[in-house]
């Protein structure tokens, strides 16, 4: 059995700046909903980028696992929070889906090695035609 190598470019949580933020709007009675959110994001959403693919665990206790590979990311969107400090990331699959990558600590390095990795493997699978087929 041969094993591939997978190396680790960040293992964690989400970034700790938004639950300090979300627990300082909890103050106000109609912040509580954000605080609550956070406190379950950070206790149980882990995220794992590899240069093989993504993993997510969430859900209610951690439950929850999903994972992509690269060659299954058409698009990453972002938007920056936390005064550019972390942000959320939204993966668009090819098959239409949406991944959301909530309060992602060093958003912008992370897009930018996603952006790499998809990159790599579309121009190492590259678009090779078939011969013999009419197209």
């Amino acid at each position: 059995m041969t094993t591939i190598q997978e190396d680790v470019h960040y293992e964690g949580g989400p970034a700790k700046g938004d639950l300090i933020f979300n627990i300082l709007l909890g103050f106000t009675l109609i912040g509580l909903p954000f605080t609550i959110g956070a406190a379950v994001r950070a206790l149980w959403l882990r995220f794992k980028i590899t240069s093989r693919r993504i993993s997510v665990t969430g859900g209610w206790r951690g439950k929850d696992k999903t994972q992509v590979v690269y060659s299954q990311i058409q698009e990453v969107r972002t938007v920056p929070r936390g005064f550019g400090a972390w942000g959320d990331m939204v993966l668009v699959l090819t098959d239409g889906a949406r991944l959301e990558l909530r309060a992602m600590p060093r958003f912008r390095e992370i897009e930018a090695y996603i952006l790499e990795r998809i990159q790599k493997r579309s121009s190492s699978t590259g678009e090779k035609s078939v011969e013999g087929f009419a197209v």
